[in-house]
């Protein structure tokens, strides 16, 4: 694998909240980590044991809001990002997005674009529909499996 395309991983791994990237290509991987970071739910844990009794009884609830977030998705198809990248609403900064609320689309069409590893891949609607929402935001990082677009 590239040094430079590496090096790209590791600025990626950098600019986002991401703990952890795993690329292959092929037969080579490579797999980054942020040191001292503890993964999955420790995060969440830890802080509520060095806490008092009555910040304890908070922090179920930390815990809870990211699961309420994630039920708070409109009725729809949710589209997801199928990679690790920076997410592009539009074709170029100069130009209008691909698509907006509202607006109809059909099976194949460019909603966004995202930039992993220097390369430009398109994000197509996979049904029929119309937007009911765009969830993230252009120029930002985003991860696998992480909604980006409600078609309903």
């Amino acid at each position: 694998m590239d040094l430079r395309k590496i090096k790209k991983l590791i600025d990626l791994l950098e600019e986002s909240n991401l703990t952890e990237i795993e690329i292959r290509e092929g037969e080579e991987s490579v797999r980054l980590s942020r040191a001292g970071v503890p993964a999955g739910p420790v995060a969440y844990a830890a802080p509520a044991l060095a806490a008092p009794a009555p910040a304890a009884a908070a922090a179920p609830a930390a815990v809870d809001e990211p699961a309420a977030k994630a039920n708070a998705l409109p009725e729809g198809n949710v589209l997801r990002s199928p990679m690790v990248g920076t997410f592009y609403a539009a074709p170029s900064p100069d130009k209008p997005p691909f698509v907006t609320v509202g607006q109809a689309v059909k099976p194949g069409d460019t909603l966004a674009i995202i930039e992993a590893m220097k390369m430009f891949n398109p994000i197509e609607a996979e049904v029929a529909g119309t937007i009911t929402a765009i969830l993230a935001k252009d120029g930002q990082p985003v991860e696998f499996d992480e909604p980006l677009f409600v078609i309903g």
